[in-house]
């Protein structure tokens, strides 16, 4: 079906009025529990989504965006959707967040039940997996809708993609540790295959291609507990890995710890630079170095960037990656 699927439709599939299909909608009591779930899945089969808004959306922006977060445990992804929250509504927008704990089943769900409740746009942060489920959804509805942090739809002509420059920012991480003496540096942290850890990685092996050092890789899951594994594993295996690039500021963090558990000291002897500049990254001890994203001012980017869309019919670039900077401080610096 080339256009969006409506009523009608629907109700020819399943076999039933339009009425009928409108009652199950406004999930009215008096339609059957059998001819509900005929309903539902016949808008399933055809892929219709209820806009519950569609009437004013006619004439009128609802002023609602939808913001889908893969993980708002990361504080990355906190201080994210803070900053991009407080923007839009300082324009007049309310904003309805959802966290999907990295599962593209979830995501699909309430996508779908954003669009149903008349989000005049979107802005996710995916989860990896599959996800054409969601992104067709949307591809339906027809709002506008931007991919952010995370690029897993490669139809950017309809879903732009917007992040920070993170290639640079491990290319300056790794190039800063090796003018700092490192003779041999990690990469620690980053579930493998996945797009966001290679472009990562890409930065910190193009800088050591310059040099005779051999990349180090220890990718898993990027949480503290696996920095603080990664700090044992490394002090093991490794005993001659003198700096770390770690994946994010949580897998940094860790790894801090676990070299305080082993009286490894860090700064001079082992140097360590997370991802992101999360804000803890500054009160830490040694205070962190990390590559700096302004996730601050990349909220307020993206905030701006949806209401043009929105307001002003401007779709963004299908690209866009913001300026990253190196925060040096304690971790791998002689002094903090």
């Amino acid at each position: 079906m080339d256009r969006r699927p409506t009523i009608k439709d629907v109700a020819k599939e399943a076999g039933v009025s339009k009425s009928t299909v409108s009652l199950v909608l406004q999930r009215s009591p008096l339609v059957k529990e059998k001819t509900r779930q005929q309903v539902r899945e016949a808008m399933a089969r055809i892929g219709y989504v209820y806009n519950r808004a569609a009437a004013q959306m006619r004439t009128a922006n609802v002023g609602l965006i939808g913001l889908v977060i893969n993980d708002l445990r990361n504080p990355f992804f906190t201080e994210f959707a803070t900053s991009l929250q407080m923007a839009l509504a300082g324009r007049g927008y309310a904003t309805v967040v959802a966290n999907t704990d990295e599962d593209p089943a979830i995501q699909a769900q309430v996508v779908g039940a954003m669009i149903e409740h008349g989000v005049s746009g979107l802005i996710v942060s995916p989860a990896y997996g599959e996800v054409s489920d969601a992104f067709d959804t949307i591809e339906r509805a027809g709002i506008p809708a931007m991919q952010v942090l995370r690029k897993v739809d490669a139809r950017t002509d309809r879903f732009p993609f917007a992040a920070p420059d993170y290639l640079e920012g491990s290319r300056i991480a790794t190039r800063h540790l090796l003018d700092q003496g490192a003779q041999k540096i990690a990469f620690v942290g980053g579930l493998e295959g996945r797009d966001v850890t290679r472009e990562r990685m890409a930065g910190y092996i193009e800088a050591l291609d310059a040099t005779s050092m051999q990349p180090l890789l220890l990718t898993g899951k990027a949480s503290r507990s696996f920095g603080r594994e990664a700090a044992v594993r490394l002090a093991k295996e490794y005993p001659d890995c003198d700096a770390a690039l770690c994946f994010n500021d949580l897998v940094a963090l860790g790894l801090l710890a676990g070299c305080h558990e082993l009286q490894r000291s860090v700064g001079k002897d082992f140097r360590v630079v997370g991802f992101d500049d999360i804000e803890e990254a500054s009160h830490s001890w040694p205070s962190l170095t990390s590559v700096h994203c302004d996730v601050a001012g990349f909220g307020q980017g993206v905030a701006q960037t949806i209401l043009t869309w929105l307001e002003d019919g401007s779709i963004p670039e299908k690209t866009r990656r913001t300026a990253v900077a190196l925060r040096v401080r304690g971790s791998s610096a002689d002094g903090d």
